[in-house]
């Protein structure tokens, strides 16, 4: 017997539960395809979402590290070549933009943690112009030493137009030796000028 001999057997209200779960049947089956489709792409999307921005955090991370590890280059090589005489390095900065220099003062050293030390060397100068100052500080942030200006006054003097008296404070950063290497290998040194080759004495 075929399905559709079968299906004019069946009593009108079998058929129209019939029809009717064929019809739930369907609209599952149509609705049902494109809903899975679309979960399965929104999930394969949140995933390259996850594994993008995964990457944008790696990236930005070695971007970090490259940004610091080459701060630490530059700042190493800045520490590499050590800071010159503070008053004759400011004589002639303040010489070369036609600045007096009427004193300078040493300060006590600034201890750093173990590794630095900080030597602040204070200047006055007298009768400043404001473009023979500017340039003199210009001068000692671009001399490549690692140095910086720490302190800065300025007071105008009286009925004298563009003229300033300036006190000014440097700090030259240094980086400690290592003296216990030192004595160690001038102990070493001393032991070995101390042996006598051989051990033997010569004869007379």
């Amino acid at each position: 017997m075929s399905l559709s001999e079968r299906f004019a057997k069946l009593e009108p209200r079998e058929r129209t539960l019939l029809v009717t779960l064929g019809g739930v049947f369907a609209a599952i089956v149509i609705l049902g395809i494109p809903i899975g489709l679309w979960t399965t792409v929104s999930t394969m999307r949140d995933e390259n979402q996850e594994v993008e921005d995964v990457i944008a955090t790696i990236l930005e991370s070695r971007e970090k590290l490259d940004r610091a590890q080459a701060e630490k280059k530059a700042l190493a090589t800045r520490y590499a070549r050590p800071a010159p005489a503070m008053a004759t390095f400011l004589e002639e900065a303040a010489q070369a933009n036609e600045v007096e220099l009427a004193e300078t003062t040493t300060k006590p050293d600034i201890p750093h943690g173990k590794k630095y030390v900080e030597r602040v060397t204070v200047s006055k100068m007298r009768k400043a112009g404001l473009r023979g100052l500017s340039k003199t500080l210009e001068r000692i942030a671009r001399s490549g030493y690692p140095v910086a200006v720490t302190r800065l006054g300025i007071k105008p003097r009286v009925g004298e137009p563009d003229s300033y008296d300036v006190e000014l404070s440097v700090s030259a950063f240094e980086r400690k030796s290592d003296k216990k290497k030192v004595v160690d290998s001038g102990e070493a040194e001393g032991e070995e000028d101390g042996a006598a080759p051989g051990g033997e004495e010569e004869e007379l």
